[in-house]
């Protein structure tokens, strides 16, 4: 199948227009062929500390979230699945305990899966809780998806875990500041024998700026996909040894194809 790693400078805290700009992005990856559509840690609010600390009740998202529904129907409409990631509510359902969240949108909307992330970094520790582990796993179109945020793939259980549980592919969802952090999920696919896919940040941030260079890599470690602009994205076919899409597929700001926090 053919997955889509997404990148776009979020607004600072206006969940409405970064779920607007989620949307757009998985009606286009679904148009070129995407079954599968994965966007940066905290997408949906910008990775913003200082602006979530100040508001955490008007930041925190449900997976019914009534301002998620432009993401949910954009699956149902192209019929394909959205892994997106914003502020999250706790096991307790409220504010109180907000983790940094993943939500799995199937292609009728549904949610197919969530997980939040387990190893915090720095100053997120102030803010939010860490999630359990182990988690984050899914199926879809029979294949068997891990997930993780960013500093989880700092850590080596991470990835052993999931390549234990028989995870073909392996989804980060992170907000990395150099591309040679970027470089490093290369290695994660080669040390695994997983297909990796990272949906990395863009733009300035009160994490520092995020590089983007959004990507795919195969289980060989070999580059399938990258995004070379602040926006758009990366294609690949996932799950089967597959050569790189045509290069006349990607428009400008994509490529076509096939750690640390």
């Amino acid at each position: 199948m053919i997955a889509a790693a997404a990148q776009f400078p979020s607004a600072v805290s206006d969940i409405d227009a970064n779920a607007a700009r989620t949307a757009g992005l998985i009606a286009e990856a679904a148009g070129r062929g995407a079954e599968l559509v994965v966007f940066p840690e905290l997408g949906l609010t910008g990775y913003e500390l200082d602006a979530i600390a100040a508001d955490p009740g008007r930041c925190v998202l449900a997976p019914d979230d009534p301002r998620l529904a432009p993401v949910r129907d954009a699956c149902r409409a192209a019929g394909v699945a959205a892994v997106v990631n914003g502020p999250g509510r706790g096991p307790s359902g409220t504010a109180d305990g907000m983790t940094i969240a993943t939500f799995v949108y199937g292609p009728d909307g549904g949610l197919l899966s969530r997980y939040a992330k387990h190893h915090l970094y720095g100053p997120e520790n102030e803010l939010f809780t860490a999630g359990p582990a182990p988690g984050g796993r899914f199926t879809f179109r029979g294949l068997r998806f891990a997930l993780a945020t960013c500093y989880d793939n700092a850590f080596p259980e991470v990835a052993e875990r999931a390549a234990a549980d028989g995870c073909q592919v392996y989804l980060a969802s992170s907000f990395h500041d150099s591309v040679e952090r970027t470089d490093e999920y290369a290695a994660l696919a080669r040390a695994h024998g997983f297909d990796v896919l990272l949906a990395n940040g863009t733009g300035p941030r009160s994490g520092g700026v995020g590089c983007g260079h959004s990507g795919i890599w195969a289980a060989d470690g070999s580059g399938l996909a990258r995004v070379t602009g602040e926006t758009g994205l990366a294609l690949a076919e996932v799950g089967v040894s597959a050569g790189p899409l045509p290069e006349d597929s990607a428009p400008a700001g994509t490529s076509g194809g096939r750690i640390t926090g």
